[in-house]
């Protein structure tokens, strides 16, 4: 199961997340346990959640971009994205950097081949 989704998950989402600190006099591991085992970072299952939760938000804001770009004909790609980011980042959405910066590569990605010219034709 886990080489099944590891074929569904792009090879570029973020597999950890950030980690966090634990104050305190001796060292500490950020670890959790799992079926018996400490286990650090996400569980395959976690990451495949994770992969959904994103890839459903930049199937979200692409469909809010295009709208915003539609209404304001003054508005472009470059202009739009940082807005976006910072809107996300305001919402406080449970997203670590490397998955916003994942999400916003995506959404980068489908806005510029949308408003890229198509071949010419004759």
């Amino acid at each position: 199961m886990a080489i099944e989704q590891a074929h569904q998950i792009p090879s570029d989402f973020p597999r950890s997340l950030e980690l966090g600190a634990v104050a305190g006099y001796q060292s500490k591991l950020a670890v959790k346990m799992v079926e018996g085992r400490f286990v650090e970072g996400l569980t395959d299952e976690e990451h495949k959640e994770r992969f959904l939760a994103c890839q459903d938000l930049v199937e979200q804001l692409e469909s809010y971009c295009r709208r915003k770009l539609r209404e304001n004909a003054a508005l472009d790609v470059p202009t739009l994205l940082p807005l976006v980011r910072r809107g996300v980042v305001n919402k406080d959405w449970d997203l670590s950097v490397s998955e916003l910066d994942w999400i916003m590569n995506r959404l980068s990605d489908r806005l510029n081949r949308m408003a890229a010219p198509g071949p010419a034709h004759r």
